[in-house]
């Protein structure tokens, strides 16, 4: 964190870690349950043409962060493995160029077993990557089919073999409550996961999102409510017998093994987001502010190519709206955050939503400890009650 010469009321007194995540917005095949910014790639995808965008969307962001260190990387979609690692080699090594990145920066890619080759991964690592996040979702052949995923188990399995060969730190994405599943079925997948030796295990409920062809249609037999939280609870429960803490809502890790980019995002930490659609946070001393990219990759580029700052849209977060985004994002972490680090920032004493910390407090939902912000078991459960004190 960078200190700066001035701490009036109201304004930062240091600056918090800096992040980057870089936007992949391309698949193979688009799954019917996404909503993230992601586009079937096409014949003829001109990788170093986005390449080039990304290394001039940062070099535009430079001002907004000079002088401030690069603590983590992540490169998500989309899926950014489909990327030949020589493109991913020439990004990282853009990027080396423009932002002093640190020597054991987080350097994570997402990757999807359908994509796989052993000299692609190998070249990923070569190329900088120090952290692989495999979007499996089932182990289960008929739930992948059922949730639209080009892959199958058996590709699966090999390509978190090869990663767990080539990288220390691996990531599996699970999805469970779906369509036809016993909690049985669902802790079949956990099982089979925990099996390969991974340290990282991201399991999620699936979730019926807007504007997506499951939100309009959603696939038959999808557990009831009470079925499908009978099937979170045994997950849980059997990530924490294998020794995984739920140190954030949908993420388990052996100790020592938490996502450093994705815990900056929950301790309301800086990052610079690059790339179609791709959202970031940046703080100076006196306001917090939010971007967000051009959607969709032909407009970005073009905006890239003639004129950087029509791609990119700042605001300033609200100063009454700043306890509130500090929360949504601190509360999803187990441990919490310390109370100090609201001030810190967001420049918003606790003493200024006192009232509103108490009657959370009073209902069960946040730990009474005054050196930390901490959901209680029930908060955890009940997130979205808790927020709603600090809207």
């Amino acid at each position: 964190m960078i200190p700066v010469s001035f701490n009036t009321p109201g304004q930062l007194s240091t600056l918090p870690p800096l992040s980057l995540y870089i936007h992949i917005p391309w698949c193979i095949r688009k799954c019917p349950y996404c909503d993230f910014n992601s586009h079937q790639a096409k014949a003829g995808l001109n990788e170093n043409s986005y390449i080039d965008a990304l290394l001039t969307d940062l070099q535009t962001e430079l001002p907004n962060i000079w002088g401030r260190p690069v603590e983590t990387i992540f490169i998500g979609g989309g899926t950014p493995s489909i990327f030949q690692a020589a493109s991913i080699d020439r990004l990282l090594s853009g990027i080396r160029a423009l932002v002093k990145l640190q020597p054991q920066a987080e350097i994570t890619l997402e990757a999807n077993p359908g994509t796989f080759e052993r000299e692609k991964f190998q070249g990923f690592k070569d190329a900088g990557i120090t952290r692989l996040s495999i979007g499996v979702q089932s182990f289960n052949d008929s739930a992948l089919t059922a949730i639209g995923r080009i892959h199958n188990s058996r590709e699966a399995l090999t390509a978190i073999e090869t990663a767990l060969q080539l990288f220390d730190k691996v990531n599996i994405d699970l999805m469970y409550a779906l369509p036809s599943q016993t909690v049985q079925a669902a802790l079949n997948d956990i099982e089979t996961a925990i099996a390969t030796g991974v340290r990282h295990i991201s399991a999620y409920h699936l979730t019926m999102e807007p504007n997506t062809p499951f939100g309009h249609t959603p696939p038959p037999e999808l557990p009831a409510d009470e079925a499908a939280q009978d099937i979170e609870d045994a997950v849980h429960d059997r990530l924490a017998e294998a020794g995984f803490i739920h140190y954030e809502t949908s993420a388990f890790a052996h100790s020592g093994y938490q996502c450093r980019h994705n815990l900056n995002y929950w301790q309301f930490g800086d990052y610079i987001g690059i790339g179609a659609g791709a959202h970031g946070k940046i703080s100076y001393p006196t306001h917090i502010e939010r971007t967000v990219r051009r959607r969709h990759p032909k407009d970005y580029q073009t905006a890239m190519e003639n004129n950087p700052a029509d791609a990119i849209e700042r605001r300033t977060i609200a100063k009454e709206d700043l306890a509130f985004e500090f929360m949504m994002n601190a509360l999803r972490l187990s441990e919490g955050v310390p109370a100090s680090w609201l001030q810190e920032r967001t420049g918003i004493s606790p003493a200024q939503i006192s009232t509103q910390i108490r009657a959370a407090q009073t209902k069960g939902l946040l730990d009474t400890d005054p050196l930390y912000f901490r959901p209680t078991e029930q908060g955890k459960r009940f997130l979205n009650d808790l927020l709603q004190y600090f809207l």
